[in-house]
């Protein structure tokens, strides 16, 4: 066995608001974090952590904005969002659902608070990341994944131990949901306290997790509390997480795309006049239409 070693374990940075609807903690790039080209391909990760929203007629949320060059992956753990995008994707995100959007060539998109949680108000939590596309795929055509909770395929411990949802990749010859353009790996590991689960990921690929529910022991040694961050370093395969009480732990592993990283905004792309090329389009309308 070769453990994959601890680089650091990140607490929470003080949380700001995208929009008036998503209160976040940015782990990926993060300002004197992690930069993007360090969790390629997971190039963004903001962390809604659990926050109760009080209940409101008009839904909080995010306008129309646009995206290109790489995926938004939504993850939901409280609460429920209400999405559209100009590709013609879209839908309601619940609880334990995933919605994965490829962006590509461009598309525009809003998301806010489903109207009847907004009206009955309650506890909010969610994760978001952008995962980066290789050159040849960013101006692929968008296309949109809706993943239900109860379609996402699993994993079972022994012993009652919890399990694995497999939102991407694979766990112990169970194949992800999602379909990916590069090697990634994506985990929701929901363990019983006292249960462990181990993983192995090559020592070249870029490998994270963030605690999301209560309180795991890495490795026999190392406790990660509720809302913490941890970044691995790439050497070693194996990691054993282990519940100090009921646990989610969302387990994220990829394979670099080692191109250079331009962004701007909602643009990442590799070069900086792809970036300028990005702008002109969208200011000319070419991102499709999507009503406010």
């Amino acid at each position: 066995m070769s453990k994959k070693a601890i680089e650091k374990v990140f607490a929470p940075a003080p949380p700001h608001f995208v929009g008036d609807g998503f209160r976040v903690h940015n782990f990926i790039p993060g300002q004197g974090r992690l930069p993007m080209q360090r969790m390629d391909p997971f190039i963004m990760l903001d962390y809604g952590s659990k926050h109760y929203f009080p209940p409101r007629e008009v839904p909080r949320g995010v306008g129309v904005h646009p995206h290109r060059g790489f995926e938004t992956v939504t993850i939901a753990y409280k609460g429920r969002v209400a999405h559209n995008d100009s590709s013609g994707g879209g839908g309601v995100i619940g609880e334990g659902d995933v919605q994965w959007m490829t962006a590509a060539s461009g598309v525009l998109h809003k998301e806010y608070h489903e109207a009847e949680f907004s009206r009955q108000g309650g506890e909010f939590q969610m994760v978001q990341l952008w995962v980066n596309l290789p050159a040849k795929d960013k101006m692929s055509a968008p296309k949109y994944q809706a993943l239900q909770n109860e379609t996402i395929q699993r994993y079972m411990l022994p012993d009652n131990g919890g399990e694995i949802e497999v939102i991407a990749g694979q766990y112990k010859g169970v194949n992800g949901s999602a379909s990916t353009f590069t090697p990634i790996h994506m985990l929701n590991a929901k363990l019983k306290s006292g249960a462990a689960a181990d993983f192995s990921f090559p020592a070249t690929y870029n490998t994270a997790l963030l605690v999301v529910e209560g309180a795991v022991t890495l490795h026999g040694n190392t406790v990660v509390p509720t809302d913490h961050f941890v970044l691995f370093k790439n050497e070693g395969e194996d990691i054993v997480v282990a519940a100090t009480e009921d646990a989610i732990v969302l387990v994220l592993s990829g394979q670099p795309i080692n191109e250079p990283i331009a962004s701007h905004g909602p643009f990442v792309m590799n070069t900086r006049e792809e970036l300028i090329q990005a702008v002109e389009d969208f200011n000319n309308g070419r991102f499709g239409h999507l009503a406010d």
